[in-house]
C-alpha cells in the first residue's frame, strides 16, 4: 500500500446540497446503502489501534454512523463502549437490528444536539459524514468531548482521484451536473482532500498538539447493476426530482459504452488529531 500527500488545487465556487439535507438523505434503503458502499481499508483502523490507542475498552463516539459499515470495524479493533450518533432513524434502527454487540449505544440525533460526557472519550471518530457538519463548531465540541490526550479521526472513502484518469466520470459528467454534496468540496477538490483546509479547522480550535494525515489510492471495479446501486446511494442524485431516469441512464452507459465493466478510482483519506494533554 502506497500513502501520500494530496497537494491542494484552484478552488472554484460550486452549488452544495444544505447540510441538513445529509439527515435524511441516506434513509430510504438503509440495507441497500450498505450492500453498495465500499468498506474502509484495514490500515485506517490499524492506525487507530497503532497511533490512536484504540484497544479494548477504549470509549468512543461516532459521528454520522449511518449503517455501521465503520462502526463493526470499530467494534472489532476494541473500541468500548461505543456511541453512535446517526441523526437518521431509519438508519439509526438499522445498526441497532445489525449490529447485536452489548458495547455498542445508539444515539437519534445531530452530533450538535446530542448530550455526551465531557472529557470523558478516549476517541471520538466520523467515516464520511463530517463534511455535513458545521465544521468549526463541530470540532470544538469534538474537543470538548475527549479527555486530555484522547484522539480525534476523521476519514472518507472519496469516489475519484485527480491524479488518475477517470473515464465514467467524464462519460456522466454532463448527466450528473446540479447541486454537489458537501462532500465534492469546492471546485475540483474534494472536501477530504483539502488538507490545508482541514487541518487549518483542527488548528482553530487550540485544542490539539498532533495532527496527522494519511491517504491511500485503490480502485473498484463495478458491473452495471453494482454502479446503479452505488449512485442510488449519493446524496447529488437522491436529491433529484429525475432520480430514476438518470440512474437508469448511468446503468445503460455502464453496459453500452463500458462493456458492463466500471472502475472507480478511490482515495481513501484519514485526519487524526490528539487533543493536547493537561499541563
Amino acid at each position: 500500500m502506497k500513502l501520500s500527500y494530496i497537494s491542494r488545487m484552484t478552488l472554484n465556487q460550486k452549488s452544495l446540497l444544505n447540510l441538513e439535507f445529509g439527515r435524511e438523505a441516506f434513509g430510504a434503503d438503509p440495507a441497500g446503502y450498505h450492500a453498495a458502499r465500499p468498506a474502509y481499508p484495514d490500515w485506517v483502523f490499524e492506525t487507530l489501534r497503532d497511533r490512536c490507542g484504540l484497544r479494548q475498552h477504549t470509549s468512543t463516539f461516532e459521528i454520522g454512523a449511518g449503517t455501521g459499515t465503520a462502526t463493526r470495524q470499530l467494534l472489532d479493533f476494541g473500541a468500548s463502549p461505543l456511541i453512535a450518533i446517526e441523526p437518521n432513524e431509519h438508519l439509526a434502527n438499522f445498526l441497532r437490528a445489525t449490529i447485536p454487540d452489548e458495547a455498542l449505544s445508539v444515539s437519534i440525533a445531530p452530533f450538535e444536539d446530542v448530550v455526551l460526557q465531557e472529557g470523558g472519550f478516549d476517541l471520538g471518530f466520523s467515516a464520511t459524514a463530517f463534511h455535513w457538519l458545521n465544521e468549526d463548531l463541530a470540532l470544538v465540541k469534538v474537543a470538548r468531548l475527549l479527555r486530555p490526550g484522547g484522539w480525534w479521526a476523521m476519514v472518507w472513502n472519496v469516489f475519484g482521484d485527480p491524479n488518475r484518469a477517470d473515464p465514467f466520470h467524464e462519460a456522466t459528467k454532463a448527466l450528473l451536473d446540479g447541486a454537489a454534496s458537501p462532500a465534492e468540496g469546492i471546485g475540483n477538490l474534494p472536501f477530504a482532500l483539502d488538507v490545508e483546509a482541514r487541518l487549518a479547522a483542527l488548528d482553530r480550535t487550540n485544542a490539539f498538539d498532533v495532527v496527522e494525515h494519511k491517504t491511500s489510492a485503490w480502485s473498484i471495479v463495478l458491473d452495471p447493476a453494482q454502479t446503479v446501486a452505488l449512485y442510488a446511494t449519493y446524496s447529488n442524485i437522491n436529491a433529484r426530482s429525475d432520480r430514476e431516469a438518470v440512474l437508469a441512464e448511468l446503468g445503460h452507459i455502464a453496459r453500452i459504452q463500458f462493456n458492463g465493466r466500471v472502475t472507480r478510482n478511490m482515495i481513501t483519506s484519514l485526519y487524526i488529531a490528539r487533543h493536547r494533554m493537561a499541563s
